[in-house]
């Protein structure tokens, strides 16, 4: 079968690397792919928002499979356009993409079907929203409505913060769209994990748990980035907690969703805080994570392209996951300068250590050719080194010394992702 992909990440190199493994997949492309990709797909130059091209592209090569990678081409309806043109696609379509779309959405959703998450307010006025914080408790929570790349979400701790916060995302649009709308929620503590799970609109299949770094520096300083680094499983997913959002929580946002004639199929990302209270839903995604997907996907036993048509079929509760007994850690080379200003261009050394090295991978995230056909940086994250060994602590010595097999110019990383592990 011939399968698109649609995206130009490290999630999406680890997808059409997990794809490629498919013995039903005989052709694969990926639009538009970067130079990692390029070697396992053919890289098409079509824009991940150009629907109605890639819809003619799929048509024109009989596509018989697209799965979509991104969130913003979700939320855009690409599954509504692709379906109409009677083409298989993987994904969400536009009313239920709004799941990760609209922060208001997911908290009113989860409020009105009793899913645990934190106290919270909507506001559309930045006037009503500096009114509401002189009386609110410090420290708090804003996000943007909308989509923001993972990074629309500021943690006050003074009340002087937050309203500096409210003029950044409502007036002054640091997030643009995203912020005609705001969330304003109670900080909750606690650990935060990770759990992606496939949907068929009514069956739900749990993942293995994994825990994201967000922010720039180490000790979860700086600011907020798309991910610097991953881990899985997550030692603190326990099976308590496991059973009390299988009961409470995953079920629970697939049915509310078929309930509000929104049906869900794809991917349901569930960010999670571990608070004293028990587990709460801070945010969902419609998608793979990025980079959560780097370490998730090479623990999965099952053929991708099996569980994918099973969800878009409606057949997913005929299927058991089922994941390694074993361990992955992903650490993100970016660029110095990462998530604010960055040059591009250097060439990367030292890509060709990781062929045939058993359990070592690297998934491109922002890479191309240059003229001379060198792999050079592309982007603020550039590669997502991964790495499986027996136990998280294997795993986590193991990503980190083949962080130094691979060389360019400004390469920056956070030097304790997964430090977590040592205090589990």
């Amino acid at each position: 079968m011939k399968v698109l992909i649609v995206g130009s990440g490290g999630r999406e190199h680890a997808i059409a690397w997990k794809a490629a493994q498919s013995p039903r997949v005989t052709k694969l492309y990926c639009a538009p792919g970067n130079a990692g990709i390029a070697g396992i797909a053919e890289c098409v130059d079509i824009g991940v928002m150009e629907f109605e091209k890639l819809a003619d592209f799929a048509k024109e090569q009989e596509i018989d499979l697209t799965i979509v990678g991104p969130d913003d081409p979700l939320a855009g309806g690409i599954v509504d356009v692709f379906e109409a043109r009677g083409l298989r696609v993987f994904g969400p379509r536009k009313n239920a993409a709004i799941l990760e779309a609209s922060k208001a959405f997911s908290k009113d959703l989860m409020k009105k079907y009793g899913i645990p998450t934190a106290a919270y307010e909507v506001f559309d006025d930045a006037e009503k929203a500096l009114e509401y914080l002189e009386t609110a408790s410090m420290p708090i929570v804003l996000k943007a409505d909308g989509l923001a790349l993972g990074k629309g979400v500021l943690i006050c701790h003074t009340p002087e913060e937050a309203k500096a916060g409210v003029r950044e995302i409502m007036t002054d649009k640091k997030f643009g769209a995203a912020g005609n709308q705001m969330v304003i929620e109670e900080f909750m503590t606690g650990r935060e994990v990770s759990v992606l799970s496939f949907v068929d609109g009514d069956t739900i299949r749990i993942m293995t748990s994994s825990q994201d770094h967000k922010r720039a520096q180490d000790g979860d300083q700086g600011l907020n980035t798309g991910g610097m680094g991953t881990f899985s499983p997550s030692p603190f997913y326990t099976e308590e907690v496991d059973r009390f959002c299988r009961e409470h929580i995953y079920q629970a946002t697939v049915d509310a969703m078929k309930q509000e004639g929104r049906p869900f199929k794809g991917i349901i990302f569930f960010g999670l805080m571990l608070t004293e209270k028990g587990p709460r839903v801070l945010e969902y995604n419609a998608r793979f994570g990025d980079p959560e997907t780097q370490v998730v996907l090479p623990r999965m036993k099952n053929d991708l392209i099996d569980v994918v048509e099973a969800c878009v079929d409606g057949t997913l509760d005929q299927v058991e996951l089922e994941f390694e007994d074993n361990a992955a850690v992903c650490v993100v080379l970016a660029s110095d300068g990462y998530p604010v200003h960055y040059e591009k261009g250097f060439p990367i050394r030292g890509l060709e250590r990781f062929e045939g090295a058993d359990g070592y991978y690297v998934f491109h995230a922002g890479t191309k050719f240059d003229a001379e056909g060198r792999v050079v940086t592309n982007g603020g994250r550039v590669l997502g080194v991964t790495a499986t060994g027996g136990t998280l602590k294997e795993a986590r010595r193991r990503a980190y010394e083949a962080t130094e097999w691979v060389a360019f110019d400004n390469k920056y990383m956070r030097h304790d992702i997964g430090k977590a592990i040592d205090e589990a």
